[in-house]
């Protein structure tokens, strides 16, 4: 069986106020084009599809003809939800959408139950969030790693009673994984990470939620995002996963498919004079720049003289050079901290350097992460449909089965 795993389109996504839209079509369009050239069985899509739970209209509409046109093609799409998505939206019609080939994993009920593609057991699992996921789930560790390890004992009693090969999709952070700018953190206090292991079983894990390519263990990679969403992936090259997948024994060959690069990125740094002129730069002309002036004194009117040589320039920022140290605001000195830290800092600043105790850090953990999940309840983001369990003889078993 012959398939593309991607994830992380994140439909709907502006870098740097710039609509991607376009960008988006245009790695469709080539998703579609190699589904027709090497005859692609399957499209995993693992999570992160839209940007936000509330897609607008233009984007609703990108994804409609995405799937509609890589079904035409010839593959089944597979899709599952991320921490980004409205499981509850993504999953509309799930199972009537089946029937046509479309197949999307957005609720606990579906956890276990695979999609069958010549041969080969997919097992979509949504996001997993530990609040809403471990107790329908059976997990005694209301954590990432707990409520994953609870999913994965579903999916491997399923795959000993079919006998065949499987491949999981999975929406999480990977120990081992790098991570990028663009990437919204799915917990806070450092309980996120699941460990590899966790996939034992699948002959292939096909990854969302970071946003580089990359191969955490030897049979679980991500694909990165295939458009990039931040200046921090600017070396990173986009694209997906052709995996091919042999159902006598399992073994996988993968091979990197590029996507196509809408507009490339530089990142830019060095006195406003000498990236004016320096010739080497060229390229950058046609990319969005981000640029840090090192002068030690700040130009007058920098944005306007960059965009003159470098018209697409998005981010300038300042870091002088040879100058006195100029004194950030707290807001700048906190901005890249944990939340949590965040906290712990003030509360020891405004009691004279009395530093937070165990009991009252474990206390405001317990605040920040209520905040976080709060947002995703009120958004609708993030969060598997619970539903009612479905059995095998259900909507969803026919469809397995069917499939």
């Amino acid at each position: 069986m012959r398939f593309l795993h991607t994830s992380d389109w994140h439909l709907g996504r502006s870098f740097h106020q710039v609509g991607l839209l376009d960008a988006q079509a245009g790695f469709v369009d080539s998703l579609v084009e190699v589904v027709r050239t090497e005859s692609v069985d399957a499209v995993l899509v693992s999570g992160d599809v839209y940007d936000r739970a509330m897609p607008s209209p233009d984007t609703v509409r990108l994804l409609s003809e995405a799937v509609t046109r890589l079904v035409d093609a010839g593959a089944q799409v597979v899709l599952s939800s991320g921490n980004h998505d409205s499981a509850i939206r993504l999953g509309f019609a799930s199972d009537l959408l089946a029937r046509a080939g479309l197949h999307i994993g957005s609720s606990l009920a579906s956890v276990g139950t695979p999609v069958v593609v010549d041969g080969v057991a997919v097992y979509p699992l949504p996001y997993l969030e530990p609040s809403v996921a471990a107790e329908p789930l059976g997990a005694s560790d209301r954590t990432h790693a707990g409520v994953l390890g609870s999913a994965m004992a579903r999916v491997r009693a399923d795959l000993e009673s079919r006998g065949l090969p499987g491949v999981v999709m999975a929406h999480a952070f990977v120990s081992g994984g790098a991570t990028s700018d663009s990437e919204r953190d799915i917990s806070v206090g450092g309980v996120s990470a699941v460990p590899p292991s966790v996939f034992d079983g699948a002959a292939y894990a096909a990854l969302g939620h970071l946003h580089g390519r990359q191969q955490v263990a030897e049979t679980v990679r991500y694909s990165g995002s295939p458009v990039a969403l931040s200046f921090s992936e600017w070396r990173h090259a986009k694209g997906s996963w052709l995996v091919d997948l042999d159902t006598a024994t399992g073994a996988v060959e993968v091979e990197h498919v590029e996507a196509p690069v809408h507009r490339e990125l530089a990142v830019l740094r060095g006195d406003l004079d000498e990236l004016l002129l320096d010739p080497r730069l060229t390229p950058a002309e046609r990319a969005w720049c981000q640029v840090t002036l090192t002068d030690p004194v700040r130009p007058l009117g920098a944005m306007e003289q960059l965009r003159r040589r470098f018209p697409h320039t998005l981010v300038l920022q300042f870091d002088p050079q040879g100058a006195a140290v100029p004194v950030r605001s707290y807001t700048e000195r906190t901005a890249a901290e944990d939340p949590v830290d965040v906290c712990c800092d003030f509360l020891g600043h405004v009691r004279a350097g009395a530093a937070a105790s165990e009991d009252e850090r474990a206390l405001l953990l317990e605040a920040v992460e209520a905040v976080r999940l709060d947002r995703g309840l009120r958004e609708d983001e993030g969060r598997a449909d619970v539903g009612a369990e479905r059995s095998a003889e259900g909507p969803a078993g026919r469809r397995a089965g069917a499939a």
